[in-house]
Order: C-alpha cells, then structure tokens, then sequence
C-alpha cells in the first residue's frame, strides 16, 4: 500500500489550528501516504495566509475564491494522484492507524469503497467518539461517519463528487456517503481511534443543524435519494422500536443474574453488590 493515500484539507481562516493538523499528519506518516493537498477556499485572515506561505515549500497548496466546502474538497481531490483520499477538516487531527492500516482494508477488497474509524474527542469536549458498524438503515436516519474517512477516488468518480450548492455548509459528508452507499459501495469500521475531532462553537456542523428541516428536505429530494427519504420515516420509528425492546429485554433477562450475584457479594462488600447492580453499560458517545 506504498503510496496510495492523498489527503486533502480544505483549508479557510482556521490558521491556528491547520498548523496542528499538519504536525499530526507528520506524526502519523507511513509510506502510505503519497502527497497532502491543502486547499486555501478564499481565507482572509493574516494568521491562516501566513500559515499557508510556509506550508507551500512542503505541500501542496492550492488557492481559489471561497466557494464553499464541498468545492474546496472537490478541488483537492481533482488534483489528488493517489488511488485513496482521506479529507480532513483544518481544525481537526489525524493518528497513525489511518495511514497504518485504513489502506490495508481497501486494498484487500475491491467492493469495500469507504473505512470509517473511532475519534477522540479534542477542544471544547473530551472522551470517545465510538462509530457503530455500518448499517444502511442507520446512516438513513442520520449521519454516523464523519467527512474523516479513507475512501477510494473511484467512489467519488462513481457519485460526481461533493456537493458544491447545498442551502448551508455542513451536511456535505452524509450526502456523499449516502450517495455512495446507493451506488453499492460497502463500508466497513477500523475499531480503532484514527483521528481526533475537535468540538468548538459555531462549527459549520453546529450552524448546518439549526438548518436541519431545510437541509433534511433538500437532501432527500435528491433524484437519487428520493426513495430513501419516502422510507426514512418508517426506519425511524423501525429503530426507535429496536432500540427500545432491546432495552426492556436486556433488562428482563439480565435483572434475575444480577440479583442473585447482588445477595451473593453482600455479604462480602456492599460497593461490588453496588457495581453488580448498575447498569453493564455507559451510553456511548455520539457526535
């Protein structure tokens, strides 16, 4: 998997933290990694140009008016020569299994289009950011996979790329997976921490979902999306009946176990009867 993976950043006012996205991608190279593209959409800040100026002895740096997120990763990618892209956003930070082993699992199967990982959490909020395996009906109802994915360049040939005239910036990447997913491409999970997300406030992703009736309209009324929306509904209340009997049957099944071992370890310590008696599990982390 020599030289296979290009990764492109698009890159706009973020200057403080694109130097910190570019050391990580340092910490983390493997021979994977053929080049790194880094796409200025039209920054204005004198911190950001100035980052840029230095970055362009060592990368490529690529410059256009701002257009928006999707344009500026569609740019990256049409000059990209690797056979795999990996986008990261300026303010976020890539680890080692990306480029370590993310390649291997596209290079073993020529079907697998997208490996999507865990992140840990970075900025505003801290912890694990755990990504459930794929399931179609799931990415249907909302988005799981963020834009920080190893993905072929053929996948986005096969869909025509990003968004680039979406209402609001911030959904570009649950569109392209959708996209992709309908197109027949199969997604599978690196169930290891591969990249850190940084949580701030007034993201694009934060501004996108106070938007989400228009955005959730637009998306799915895209010719092919259209059926998934006439279904999305259905799968909703689907998972939400799912996820509830799982709970009343884990409960019902699990509830005699623990008390029976609870009247066992009384006797021995009252704060292990305790932990026997909460719950096996904490709710996972979610974007």
């Amino acid at each position: 998997m020599r030289d296979k993976v290009s990764i492109v950043i698009p890159s706009y006012n973020l200057g403080v933290y694109l130097r910190e996205t570019v050391q990580s991608i340092e910490a983390a190279r493997t021979p994977s990694l053929r080049e790194v593209i880094v796409v200025d959409d039209g920054s204005t800040d004198p911190e950001t140009i100035e980052v840029l100026k230095k970055l362009e002895s060592q990368y490529t740096v690529l410059r256009q008016a701002n257009r928006g997120l999707g344009a500026a990763r569609n740019a990256g990618i049409t000059a990209a020569t690797g056979e795999f892209i990996l986008p990261i956003d300026s303010d976020n930070r890539i680890r080692k299994p990306y480029l370590a082993k993310a390649p291997g699992l596209l290079g073993q199967d020529p079907g697998v289009g997208v490996v999507y990982a865990h992140a840990e959490y970075i900025g505003a909020r801290s912890g694990t950011w755990h990504v459930p395996e794929f399931n179609l009906a799931r990415l249907v109802d909302a988005n799981f996979i963020d834009a920080c994915a190893l993905f072929r360049k053929r996948v986005w040939e096969d869909i025509g790329g990003y968004d680039e005239h979406p209402p609001h910036l911030g959904w570009e990447d649950w569109d392209f997976w959708l996209r992709a997913a309908v197109k027949g491409w199969r997604f599978v999970r690196l169930d290891e921490v591969a990249w850190e997300y940084r949580v701030r406030a007034g993201s694009m992703l934060t501004e996108a979902n106070r938007h989400d009736k228009i955005m959730d309209e637009y998306l799915f009324s895209k010719k092919e999306l259209a059926a998934l929306g006439r279904i999305r509904p259905d799968v909703h209340r689907l998972l939400n009946m799912e996820q509830s009997m799982e709970y009343r049957l884990g409960k019902r099944l699990l509830g005699p176990v623990r008390r029976v071992m609870a009247k066992t370890q009384r006797g021995r310590s009252q704060p292990a009867a305790d932990a026997v008696g909460a719950p096996l599990t904490s709710p996972p982390a979610h974007k």
